[in-house]
């Protein structure tokens, strides 16, 4: 059905095994506040934006209260159903356009947190699909990078992220790109470029 449906269903397995007090990757979010924050965005997204209004931080607080009293059971089935037929992230293409790097990114989110984690098997249908979002994003997280930026596939095929007077190419498997472009550790990527220009644009990153 889609690497989009597929990193939703394993990521709800991970939920089932793990339970809510699991660590993630998320800064100060459980397994459970994670979880609130997938069914906030694909059930509730009148109670996100609270950064830019006061009125909407309100509704966005008494929503995760109420979504925090429900059994971590039925927390974790509407993750796992999907968004409702209202929301235009329900139709396949849509979800598979957006949410393959949302839940590809939140699954690594708890995986990684576990002590004993190891990368996955490289799968091609998987990275396509990622590569896609990169694509689609990379000027988004690397626009404000004070050098160039190039991210190149292990199959060197490359997006230009952002274009500098010196350039720092991240080199990768796509889903390890596209969790370094989120600021996630650990992305495991290597650079070529400048010392300092590496460490510049690893703290951009870092400060997602």
């Amino acid at each position: 059905m889609g690497v989009a449906n597929d990193e939703r269903q394993q990521l709800c397995d991970l939920f089932d095994r793990l339970g809510p007090d699991a660590p993630t990757l998320c800064d100060g979010w459980s397994a459970r506040e994670l979880a609130i924050h997938l069914v906030m965005r694909e059930h509730r997204p009148d109670a996100l934006g609270g950064r830019l209004l006061k009125a909407l931080a309100d509704r966005g607080e008494r929503v995760r209260s109420e979504l925090a009293q429900l059994q971590w059971g039925e927390l974790v089935d509407r993750v796992r159903n999907g968004p409702p037929k209202w929301n235009p992230l329900g139709i396949g293409a849509v979800d598979e356009a957006v949410n393959s790097a949302e839940y590809y990114v939140h699954h690594e989110d708890v995986r990684r947190a576990q002590a004993d984690w190891q990368p996955r098997p490289e799968d091609p249908e998987r990275a396509e699909a990622l590569w896609k979002a990169l694509s689609r994003t990379a000027k988004y997280f690397y626009g404000r990078s004070p050098v160039g930026v190039v991210l190149r596939s292990e199959d060197g095929h490359e997006i230009s992220a952002r274009n500098g007077p010196r350039t720092v190419r991240i080199i990768g498997p796509a889903g390890e790109l596209l969790l370094h472009a989120f600021g996630r550790k650990p992305a495991l990527v290597r650079f070529e470029g400048n010392e300092a220009d590496v460490v510049a644009v690893e703290d951009l990153r870092r400060g997602v």
